[in-house]
């Protein structure tokens, strides 16, 4: 998910595991092409199998192999996908920063980012149906039993209701018609929901925002500015 450069050859490496949830990695990046840490493996959102001794006393592990488990064919070079990528790294980087052992998580990521690697078109809404769908394995998908349509989104508490809450966070019915519109969705679907670029940003803002009330200590993300641009 996250790369940050140590030193002149070295690597620390955040990586979400089917085994052991989150995992960092000291990483000494090999020289030659042929080397078995090369930095090439270490891009955003790589598939990869690893092996690793697990020292439960130790803040960064030590890698003893890895090797790519599915090689990605186009979200590295579709300079689309490749920005949807990065802002999804990042993505992950935060929301996934204390998560243990959860192995339906990292199954639907992993299998999300095959879907995105081998889809052709209409994935304009994948970042948002991902974002979305990712809130049911870390524990607030929004309740939407009381969605109709001139109902309101209560961001704090994570449900529609017919009168606006008592605070600030919250959608108004227009807007949070959209979200519910997006919790229905999945990728094969959803590019039957059209929206322009500024309906997508701001449904992305909205979601983001949904993260930062509940994960604490979320941040502004770095490459939201990038994704803004994508698609007209």
């Amino acid at each position: 998910m996250r790369t940050v450069r140590y030193g002149d050859s070295s690597l620390v490496v955040d990586m979400l595991t089917e085994q052991q949830g989150r995992v960092a990695f000291m990483v000494k990046v090999s020289k030659s092409a042929h080397g078995k840490m090369r930095k090439q493996l270490f891009q955003p959102l790589n598939v990869v199998e690893v092996d690793f001794d697990l020292r439960l006393k130790a803040s960064l592990q030590r890698l003893r192999d890895i090797r790519m488990a599915v090689p990605l064919s186009s979200l590295h070079l579709d300079p689309y996908k490749l920005s949807i990528g990065m802002f999804l790294a990042e993505f992950l980087s935060h929301a996934t920063r204390d998560e243990h052992d959860n192995q339906l998580l990292y199954q639907f990521v992993e299998s999300s980012i095959l879907w995105l690697d081998e889809v052709g078109q209409g994935f304009s809404n994948f970042h948002l149906v991902f974002m979305i769908r990712l809130t049911r394995f870390i524990g607030f998908f929004p309740n939407t039993e009381e969605m109709e349509p001139q109902a309101y989104f209560d961001l704090i508490n994570g449900c529609f209701s017919s009168t606006p809450p008592p605070h600030a966070h919250f959608l108004m019915p227009a807007e949070a018609g959209k979200i519910g519109l997006l919790m229905r969705l999945n990728y094969k679907t959803m590019h039957l929901c059209a929206m322009s670029r500024a309906e997508r940003n701001r449904c992305t803002e909205v979601i983001l925002e949904f993260y930062r009330l509940h994960v604490p200590g979320f941040p502004e993300m770095k490459s939201l500015e990038v994704l803004r641009q994508l698609f007209d």
